[in-house]
């Protein structure tokens, strides 16, 4: 364990404070010389008008927060809606898992096939569409176009890969809501109906507040995995264009691994982790005060 986590993170936290690059980082052939630089590194990152930071950072807050939304909103739709009885229920729950179930990285893959300017379904489809005489009104009153630049456009990059991780990420809420929803005791809904209760009461007094603590867990994990979340936009847009869906996980990597500042890459690993640190904390006291009033 001390091998695996610990010292790959002491060291990560060491070359935060130094100017460690490819340059001076040493070779079986020749010693290291890079050089203990204390909180310059954090200075440049968080403070120097030419850094990117904070820039990325509100990518980052956009790309989380959004995703998380849809991600909780969708899934407790369909968690509630699986959560009905009704024919071919199993079917449709394990449909919806598909996306889940697909690796990451292939999801990607046939997302950026999706997305193609040139030969991409959703350009094709809009090309079709646009040839029919019954879709005109449409493409005239919403101002649409027989084809876009989905990837390739800095106003629709990162929404077309925030599309992707949603469509990624519901699965997996939907799954833990139906979870919490099948744990809500049968008698309460049938005391709320002894009371003349409707189906909007029983959902505001009884669901969501017994649904709350599987809620407040599963959001802090939907959070620091959208956060960490690399693979989608590294294989779709890598970070592009002109950083428009860069976010701070991919610009650590391209730092340390593209452009060989380690030091710099491991300065941004440091921040992330330090802000997921204080956000887990802050979140799991609210979930134990949430729990500690049922």
């Amino acid at each position: 364990m001390i091998a695996i986590v610990f010292y790959p993170l002491v060291l990560g936290i060491y070359y935060s404070f130094t100017d460690i690059n490819q340059r001076n980082m040493g070779t079986p052939f020749a010693p290291p010389t890079y050089e203990f630089v204390g909180l310059q590194n954090y200075i440049d990152v968080l403070l120097n008008v030419d850094s990117v930071f904070w820039k990325v950072a509100g990518q980052t807050a956009i790309w989380t927060f959004t995703n998380v939304f849809f991600h909780f909103t969708i899934g407790l739709g369909l968690a509630l809606l699986l959560n009905q009885k009704f024919k071919g229920r199993e079917v449709y729950k394990i449909i919806l898992l598909i996306p889940w179930a697909v690796p990451s990285f292939v999801s990607a893959f046939a997302w950026r096939w999706l997305y193609n300017s040139e030969y991409g379904f959703f350009n094709l489809l809009l090309h079709k569409m646009s040839q029919q005489s019954i879709f005109e009104p449409l493409f005239t009153i919403l101002g649409l176009s027989p084809s876009y630049n989905w990837l390739s456009d800095p106003k629709l990059a990162l929404a077309s890969v925030i599309v992707v991780n949603i469509w990624l990420g519901v699965p997996f809420m939907m799954v833990a809501l139906l979870g919490g929803l099948q744990s809500i005791p049968e008698e309460l809904y049938e005391a709320a109906d002894v009371d003349g209760a409707n189906k909007w009461q029983n959902f505001w007094y009884i669901t969501l507040p017994m649904l709350k603590p599987v809620a407040f867990v599963v959001t802090l994990l939907g959070i620091i995995w959208t956060f960490n979340m690399f693979n989608v936009i590294f294989l779709i847009t890598e970070g592009g264009p002109g950083r428009h869906t860069e976010i701070l996980v991919t610009y650590a990597y391209r730092e340390a691994f593209m452009n060989w500042n380690i030091g710099i890459g491991a300065t941004y690993g440091v921040i992330i982790l330090s802000f997921l640190l204080v956000f887990s904390v802050f979140y799991t006291r609210m979930l134990n005060r949430t729990e500690g009033g049922f």
